[in-house]
């Protein structure tokens, strides 16, 4: 019985090889920019908010001169160019709605901590109530990963905002962690990243708690090529805070430095050795946020839509579907596991009430 059940098994055991083999991505790097909403990155600036009564704009000229034009596609090209000329070509978008494609939170609260506990785990969690600066219970999708041996000491978090040491839980993973406030990366004296972390510290600070994404990006940039890691999350704040502010014009803006920080990011990851033709990015919010003149500064529980999020995914493995359209629902708690299959590991098997991985994001 033994010897028949081991050759029942060898065929399970080469096809989990086969598949396994024909990934070709080796890296995964996470993007989260915190609420900005699927309306921009799909139908590009709102005429509705681009004033002082409702967006709060200083310029309209400058802003109208910079992102307004005549048609949907030429506002959200001139908003996000990197999304619609890469991403949208070579790579897939989920969650315009008006197209047949909805991309949910499954968490039911519409802010920060919870939706970024969903991404990484894969689940929602009702003790996540709060954006408190409590350690996450829970274990990552790349906590998890990290203690496997093949990415053991290859991950590393640039996370703008000081509560996502905590979300994280950067203690007991051991990931290096660095938000600008509490940190467990290592700085050589005298290195680049030694002096991002000095600037960061010697900037006026215009929010207790967060700061410009532009360090978390260069961070990374200069982090990347000498440690290699595997697994990287980068989290982008700024939209998050513009909206909540009412200024739509700096919302834009930040979310158009977004972009081209992708691209800069995308750009160097195919210039290294390491990386190229090997790195899938995942890029996603973790909320949406409300419409019309006033909610669409606001998120939680009681706002209607922003429950809507956007998922983007590029990388070797995806095939090139581009903008998806009349398809089932997506949701977030899809993610963690998505981002562990394109790995060619199993993480919704290993934690059952995790969600499915986003099939068509992942070779046939």
């Amino acid at each position: 019985m033994k010897l028949r059940a081991f050759l029942i098994l060898i065929p399970l055991l080469l096809a989990h090889g086969v598949h396994a083999a024909e990934l070709r991505t080796r890296n995964v790097i996470l993007i989260t920019v915190d609420g900005l909403r699927w309306q921009e990155v799909f139908r590009g600036a709102e005429e509705l908010l681009l004033n002082s009564t409702n967006g709060g704009v200083g310029n309209v000229p400058r802003l109208r001169s910079a992102f307004w034009r005549d048609s949907e596609t030429e506002r959200r090209t001139a908003l996000l160019p990197f999304f619609w000329s890469t991403v949208a070509q070579q790579g897939q978008l989920y969650g315009n709605t008006n197209r047949g494609s909805s991309a949910q939170v499954t968490n039911g609260r519409k802010f920060t901590y919870p939706g970024f506990n969903e991404i990484f785990t894969g689940f929602a969690d009702d003790r996540i109530n709060s954006n408190a600066k409590r350690d996450n219970p829970n274990v990552t999708v790349l906590e998890w990963l990290h203690r496997k041996p093949a990415f053991a000491g290859r991950a590393v978090a640039f996370a703008n905002w000081d509560t996502h040491f905590h979300i994280f839980n950067a203690r007991r993973s051991g990931i290096p962690t660095w938000t600008g406030y509490i940190n467990t990366l290592e700085f050589a004296p005298g290195s680049p990243l030694a002096l991002i972390d000095q600037l960061h510290r010697d900037i006026t600070p215009l929010w207790p708690d967060m700061d410009f994404d532009v360090f978390y990006l260069h961070a990374l940039l200069e982090y990347l090529p000498q440690a290699k890691p595997r697994l990287v999350w980068l989290g982008l704040s700024e939209p998050d805070e513009w909206a909540h502010e009412g200024r739509y014009d700096h919302y834009l803006f930040a979310a158009h430095r977004m972009d081209a920080y992708l691209r800069r990011l995308w750009e160097t990851v195919q210039s290294l050795p390491e990386y190229r033709d090997q790195t899938t990015l995942i890029v996603t919010p973790d909320h949406g946020r409300g419409s019309g003149p006033t909610e669409w500064r606001n998120h939680g529980a009681a706002v209607d839509g922003a429950e809507n999020i956007w998922i983007a995914v590029l990388g070797p493995d995806t095939p090139p579907l581009g903008e998806r359209s009349n398809i089932a629902p997506v949701f977030q708690n899809q993610i963690a596991a998505t981002l562990a299959s394109l790995l060619g590991e199993d993480y919704a098997g290993a934690v059952p009430k995790a969600g499915r991985p986003l099939t068509d994001a992942l070779p046939k």
